[in-house]
Formats: C-alpha cells, structure tokens, sequence
C-alpha cells in the first residue's frame, strides 16, 4: 500500500491512528450517558467508503463504543484489541429455520451451545436466538415447541452468566412469515421458559413497524428486554430528520428503567458512516 493510499483510508475512518499507530484519539465528546451502547457492522458499510472490521472497532473505540454486536469468535481477538465486549454473540438458529420447528433441533443446539461456550469464555453478556418462520406452524405450537427446546439449553447458560435474548423482527416488511414479531409473543416465551436468563432482543426498528407504542411498551415489559437494536424507519437508516422515530425521548425511557444491558445500533448510513454514528451515539448518550 502506497502512503497515499493509506492517507486516503485513514481519512476514510476519520482518524490518522491507523497511519502512524498512535492512540486512539477523536474530536467526538466522550460518552457519559447511563446506557452502554453497541453496533454493528451495518453502519459502518456504504458504497465507496469501505473499511476493514479492525477500522470498524478502531473508529468505534475512539467515539466511546463499548460493544460490537454480531460478532464470532475468529474476530474476538480484534474486539480485544480495541476493548471492545462481544455484545451479542450469534447463536447458531436463523431467521428462516429457528427454534419453533423441532426439524431444526438437531443442527442448533450444539451450535447454540458452543456459542454459549465461547460467549462465556470471551466475557460476553448474551447470545441471539431467532425464532424461524411460520411455514405452516401455529404461533402456539411454535411457542410451545421453542419453550421446550430453550429449556433444554437454558441451565448451561444459567451456569455460564449468559443471557439468551430472542429478536423481535417485523414480518411486515423485511422478514415475512417470521413468527417472533410480536412483543406479546416474546414476552409469553420468556413466561413460558421461566429463566432470568432468556429474555427478547427488542428491535426498535422492526416493532415501530408492527406495533408503535415504543415507549409505553418498553415500560410494561422492561422485565423480559435484555437487549435493544436502533434504526430509523422509515428505511431502517441513522436517526435523522427523514424518519419518524425520535429516539432521544425513547433512550431516555430505557435509561430511566435501569436498564444495564446494552443498546446497539443495527442502521444502515446513507450518509458518511463515522458522521453519522457519532450522531446517533449522541443522541442516544441520556
């Protein structure tokens, strides 16, 4: 790589670290709110500004980042280096074919408990878990067959202080046929499963689309939330003046609740990545 071409990258990440090897330095205000937030690869990704994951947890270190959701363990090395906490450890079920089908069993568990294994031995708070689509399988059936094989894994993870969070996701728009997209579901899941330690990935993003009531519905059901997801909709993009979720009141709520897990960001930038995320973490910063 030619010194122009590293300039161009390290301008590309906002910050001349990457260049001279320096510390980790950044114009951005230290974050100092109640909630610990996170992100995700997403928003770092736009046509004609790439970055490698080590940019990704460079740049998220420097504007106060504490966790890099979605992230397996061949890339724990480089959340190390940068102190940065795997936030949400993929679990091995998928969005398709997930837990509520029992044909599915037999290939997740061992994969839901190796990823149990390693989110455990990396310091990680929690593992996703996805429900799998409907094809043909009633809500009740599904939540009935999902309960039972949590309940099989569950005392591994009690054991091992990790806190399994199913994802709400909308199947209205991007994920049709999906059974977990109903905060009620989720919540009867974790009532069902009986455990501290299995509660819902709140996706705010995908619940605006199937239910509204954002903050009214944080409230009621605080107690089954181990995690949150942030974008904007319409678009699933950053948090700006083109969508309809105003995200300052919403933080604001998860963090007058206590709430200790963390919040992550899971957008997709139109705009300048690096710019756009230290506004979102500003935002978010209660």
């Amino acid at each position: 790589m030619t010194r122009r071409d590293s300039i161009r990258n390290c301008i590309a990440i906002g910050s001349l670290a990457a260049l001279t090897g320096a510390p980790h330095t950044s114009s951005a205000a230290p974050l100092k709110g109640r909630l610990k937030q996170g992100v995700t690869r997403g928003v770092f990704r736009r046509p004609g500004n790439p970055m490698t994951f080590d940019e990704m947890c460079r740049v998220s270190a420097e504007l106060g980042v504490q966790g890099f959701d979605l992230v397996g363990p061949k890339d724990f090395p480089v959340l190390k280096k940068y102190g940065l906490v795997p936030s949400m450890v993929p679990g091995g079920s998928g969005i398709k074919r997930g837990i509520n089908d029992p044909a599915n069993h037999a290939e997740i568990e061992p994969r839901m408990r190796e990823a149990i294994r390693e989110a455990a031995a990396a310091g990680a708070p929690s593992v996703i878990v996805l429900s799998g689509d409907r094809e043909g399988i009633s809500d009740d059936k599904g939540l009935e067959t999902s309960a039972a094989f949590m309940r099989k894994v569950m005392p591994q993870a009690e054991d091992a202080g990790i806190t399994m969070c199913i994802e709400l996701l909308n199947s209205k728009v991007d994920h049709p046929g999906y059974m977990c997209d109903k905060t009620e579901w989720g919540v009867r899941l974790c009532k069902a499963i009986g455990s501290a330690r299995f509660k819902l990935l709140y996706d705010i993003y995908h619940m605006q689309i199937m239910e509204g009531d954002i903050i009214r519905t944080i409230r009621d059901n605080i107690q089954y939330i181990g995690h949150f997801h942030t974008a904007g909709n319409p678009g699933r993009n950053e948090f700006d003046e083109t969508q309809e979720l105003n995200y300052r009141p919403i933080v604001q709520a998860i963090a007058d609740l206590g709430f200790t897990g963390f919040l992550s960001h899971e957008y997709g930038a139109k705009k300048d990545p690096v710019e756009s995320l230290k506004k979102s973490l500003a935002v978010c910063d209660v």
